[in-house]
């Protein structure tokens, strides 16, 4: 596993007013904290926010509650944390869409740069390209050639407009100069099923969350969506090896709290997180599932952000990308 471990952010300044919780008892957090999810369970949101979560209830001292809070690509959990009162107890976790959905959508009731306090770039973990058993592609040269010979007619497993899944796969036609078309879930988990059961040919799955399938012969795994392959998938090729150079997509996991929340406790949850990331057990956990530990400061997290919503929206925009 590639691991980073960053130290704790210094200098980060005190916070102009501080939450009634830490004014009165001096001591944050004295009660439980409410992670939200914007997807369902079984995507890789949820499997990243149930490894990591327990670690940090053990560092913390209190118990970290995720909550998912799924619909619009993620948009209503999103914007629920957005608005939530700002003092360190209510947290998101969140990956492409949080930047993705600000393009592709004509309106979006948040600010993604103005409304959030990002803590830390938590993790960071690649897709992979598989098509059910009965779909005669063995390979990603093979399945480029199929949709070739078959433009408009195979179907992929998305996980909603603006999310990984959907991005990976538009990604995957850009470069192939194919026309496959993304059959919309609500959401990681319930894509994986579709795909699973013959709903669609192919998926562009989480390797977190998604791997056990290809291994249980559920999927058919053909490229792992990274520049390099994944321990969790042994003997699956890059996409970049196998077919399509160029291509990479790997989707991170950043931690963030609604705009105003005190200094202080975005410096203790930064603290707390990190900490649960490099227990030996979260390592072991996330490792199993593909999924890199990346555990940024403050910082980092915001200008990754920043990078981020530049990338995406010049890939969007390219392609035409919309959603209503």
């Amino acid at each position: 596993m590639k691991h980073l471990s960053t130290g704790l952010v210094v200098g980060i300044g005190l916070a102009v007013g501080m939450s009634a919780a830490i004014a009165q008892t001096g001591k944050y957090p004295d009660r439980p904290i409410r992670l939200i999810a914007p997807f369902p369970p079984g995507g890789t949101i949820d499997v990243n926010a149930r490894i990591i979560a327990p670690a940090v209830t053990k560092s913390i001292g209190q118990q970290v509650v995720i909550d998912n809070r799924s619909g619009a690509s993620g948009i209503i959990g999103t914007n629920e944390a957005a608005r939530a009162k700002p003092d360190g107890y209510t947290l998101l976790i969140n990956t492409t869409p949080l930047v993705t959905n600000t393009v592709m959508y004509s309106k979006v009731p948040y600010n993604v740069t103005k409304d959030f306090d990002f803590i830390s770039m938590l993790s960071s973990t690649p897709s992979f390209v598989s098509v059910h058993p009965s779909l005669p592609a063995r390979s990603v040269r093979e399945l480029l050639k199929l949709a070739k010979a078959r433009p408009g007619e195979i179907n992929y497993a998305s996980a909603g407009i603006g999310t990984n899944l959907h991005i990976a796969g538009e990604l995957f036609n850009h470069l192939g100069k194919i026309n496959m078309v993304a059959i919309q879930f609500k959401g990681g988990g319930p894509a994986l099923v579709g795909a699973i059961s013959g709903e669609t040919s192919v998926a562009f799955a989480g390797v977190a969350g998604g791997a056990a399938h290809a291994t249980a012969g559920r999927l058919r795994a053909l490229g792992v969506t990274s520049l390099k392959p994944s321990p969790a998938l042994p003997g699956v090729p890059t996409v970049d090896q196998a077919g399509l150079p160029g291509y990479e997509f790997i989707a991170w996991f950043v931690l963030a709290a609604p705009k105003g929340t005190p200094r202080e406790a975005i410096a203790t949850l930064n603290d707390h997180f990190r900490k649960a990331l490099n227990a030996p057990e979260t390592i072991k956990r996330l490792d199993a599932d593909g999924i890199d530990v990346i555990g940024s400061t403050p910082e980092q997290a915001a200008a990754t952000i920043e990078s981020e919503l530049k990338k995406w929206a010049t890939v969007i925009r390219e392609r035409g990308m919309k959603a209503e």
